[in-house]
């Protein structure tokens, strides 16, 4: 195309249409199957709220949106899948409390939590409770502390770095209170040796403790949050004690690669907010023992923002690492 007027028009009207297909593919988002990558194997609390919430958003925007599941390293392998795929809204990740709060926090250079990434959308969170054996005769917060001075006491965690590691351990800075760590693979092997008595308290999240406080093994002293859980209306939250700054829970959102387009970050946004207001939806979250945290994507990005500078703190204050 030797005529430079005749080629000017012909690149003017291929980069028209490019920007007309682009704009296209955005305003009817979604128009092909969604990819979730969940951090977790399946059957964890992230891969049960990201496959309920999958399935509702199905429901909602007429496409798949199909789990992932890609567990490993703390959620660093799913979170670094993320980053790398194209930022066009058909690869999403559940991010929750360890991808964006802990990790990065006793993990040193393996991601930014949030220009690495696009808030989008969170979905809820549930407290975390500390709870003791049946065996070990306190029956509230201050009397463990209490026995923590006259008897040595194990904690146990599901590994160097997560949040009910970083909990105990704040808890243990704020009351003085000397008490060993036992880390495991998983907070269920945890529960196990609880019940033979290797291990003493375990701070776990409220939906995978409630099954063993039902049965008696374990009991419950605190929880974290603002306010009392419905599920433990007897059981006081650790302000209510008189220690501040255990307000955090194990929360779960979705995010998406790095500079995903506004329209398509909105509306997704948009359509699970309008999910977390559903019956269903509410009963769910109460089941798991959740409650719904609808934000906006800016407000999402401050509380992971947060959430970083708080457990960052932690971390510095009783000297973890999990490099």
């Amino acid at each position: 195309m030797k005529n430079p007027i005749r080629k000017f028009i012909f690149l003017n009207t291929l980069l028209a249409f490019a920007c007309a297909s682009n704009l296209m593919a955005q305003t009817d988002y979604p128009n092909r199957p969604v990819k979730i990558i969940a951090p977790q194997a399946t059957g964890g609390g992230v891969d049960i709220v990201g496959r309920f919430m999958a399935d509702k958003m199905r429901q909602a925007m007429g496409q798949s949106f199909i789990i992932d599941n890609q567990a490993g390293a703390g959620g660093a392998i799913a979170a670094k899948t993320t980053i790398r795929a194209l930022p066009d809204g058909y690869t999403l990740m559940i991010g929750y409390v360890a991808t964006h709060g802990t990790n990065p926090a006793v993990k040193k250079n393996i991601y930014d939590s949030v220009k690495d990434f696009t808030p989008i959308a969170m979905f809820g969170g549930t407290p975390n409770v500390i709870v003791v054996a049946k065996g070990v005769p306190v029956k509230n917060l201050k009397e463990l502390v209490a026995y923590s001075k006259k008897q040595s006491l194990n904690y146990g965690t599901s590994g160097i770095g997560t949040l009910n590691h970083l909990l105990m351990e704040q808890f243990k800075f704020s009351a003085s209170m000397p008490a060993l760590m036992v880390p495991y693979k998983s907070i269920g092997q945890a529960f196990t040796d609880s019940v033979g008595g290797s291990i003493q308290v375990i701070f776990p999240g409220l939906s995978a403790a409630m099954p063993h406080i039902r049965n008696g093994t374990l009991i419950p002293l605190a929880v974290t949050g603002n306010t009392r859980s419905s599920l433990l209306p007897d059981t006081p939250t650790f302000k209510e004690l008189g220690y501040e700054g255990f307000d955090g829970v194990t929360w779960y959102g979705l995010v998406g690669p790095a500079k995903m387009p506004d329209d398509i970050k909105k509306k997704i946004n948009s359509e699970v907010n309008k999910l977390l207001t559903q019956s269903d939806v509410k009963k769910f979250f109460v089941e798991q023992a959740l409650t719904p945290m609808p934000m906006s994507p800016e407000q999402f990005e401050d509380y992971m923002v947060k959430e970083v500078i708080h457990w960052s703190k932690v971390a510095k204050d009783s000297n973890i690492t999990a490099d």
